[in-house]
């Protein structure tokens, strides 16, 4: 890493800073958005038939709200469902935006990386050519194989930036797709939540029981 360091010069140091920070983000997240762990079908299901069957106990609520992020919307829901329709969605838009919030944590970073290591990769690169042009208008332009090193060595940013910027782009963008699934499925068990306690819908167990 120290000849990489030292072939591009000073603006690499920023390029493997990001490298490391789009590392970490990429690990954190993969074992943070877990679907199973943020909106297990187990919540649902349960929390379904313990409506049901009206066993539903301010402990086993606070249980569920701190299992999964959907046993926050959930809960959230069904606290003030007693106050009507409209403020029980209120409520779960509320603690769902919250969520979102919680679920896109450090993507814009990540985005931020795929954008910039690119820039400062182009950046060490025109650095890079100055440096040449510089030598070329000291020592001339007949020394061609100490041009082409010149010219091999400012490419090096470029070709490092990217390298980090491409993948860091593409794990932004399947994150991104990643919550944007989450969100839906979450919305769904809010809205079956709400039509079945104002009585629009009836306990499904077996649907709930079946995905």
């Amino acid at each position: 890493m120290y000849e990489l360091v030292m072939a591009g010069g000073l603006i690499m140091v920023p390029i493997l800073l990001c490298s490391v920070v789009a590392l970490a983000i990429i690990f954190e997240r993969l074992w943070t958005l877990r679907p199973s762990q943020i909106a297990p079908q187990s919540t649902a299901t349960e929390l379904l038939g313990r409506l049901k069957k009206k066993e539903l106990t301010n402990s086993r609520l606070r249980e569920l709200r701190q299992d999964s992020p959907l046993g926050r919307i959930l809960v959230a829901g069904l606290m003030n469902a007693r106050h009507g329709r409209e403020i029980m969605k209120e409520s779960i838009e509320e603690e769902a935006s919250q969520v979102v919030h919680d679920l896109e944590r450090f993507l814009s970073g990540l985005g931020t990386i795929a954008a910039v290591t690119p820039l400062l990769g182009l950046l060490g690169t025109v650095i890079g050519m100055i440096e040449v042009f510089a030598e070329i208008q000291v020592a001339g332009a007949g020394n061609s194989q100490a041009l082409a090193g010149g010219i091999s060595k400012a490419l090096i940013t470029t070709a490092t930036g990217l390298t980090v910027a491409i993948p860091a782009l593409v794990a932004h963008r399947f994150f991104q797709r990643r919550v944007d699934d989450i969100v839906i499925e979450m919305e769904q068990q809010a809205l079956k939540l709400v039509e079945v306690v104002h009585g629009d819908r009836e306990v499904e167990l077996s649907e709930a029981r079946s995905k």
